[in-house]
């Protein structure tokens, strides 16, 4: 359905992930607002790699209201507040996202509204 883009004359992608990615005439897009790892009751993780997870399964409740899951992202993008909670994220994404991956951005912020937060994703997905 998508059409992954790997233009042969760049380098390719560092991890799970794909440049770009096509979205076929006719499809609907289901954007998502950037979600942090916190559960219905309040519950906020601590680690890392924990909050990720939550994240995507916050994402997915979200899909799911659409139709949709993980499986129709078609973009990621991914914020840490430090370089050490880059690889538990990427760990978190690359169980949830096969080859090939979505587009994905991740960056290093300087923190988020509440700073026990340390991982926000938004996704966009078509369906």
């Amino acid at each position: 359905m998508f059409r992954y883009l790997a233009p042969k004359s760049i380098k390719p992608p560092f991890a799970r992930y794909s440049h770009g990615v096509e979205v076929p005439p006719g499809k609907r897009l289901v954007l998502c607002s950037g979600q942090v790892a916190i559960t219905a009751d309040d519950q906020i993780p601590e680690d890392g790699g924990a909050q990720a997870e939550l994240c995507f399964q916050n994402i997915a409740a979200i899909l799911a209201e659409a139709g949709l899951g993980l499986g129709d992202i078609v973009r990621i993008n991914a914020y840490v507040t430090d370089r050490a909670f880059l690889r538990p994220y990427m760990d978190a994404r690359d169980r949830l996202f096969a080859s090939p991956a979505p587009a994905s951005t991740l960056m290093i912020v300087s923190g988020f509204a509440r700073p026990e937060f340390k991982v926000e994703v938004e996704a966009i997905a078509a369906g």
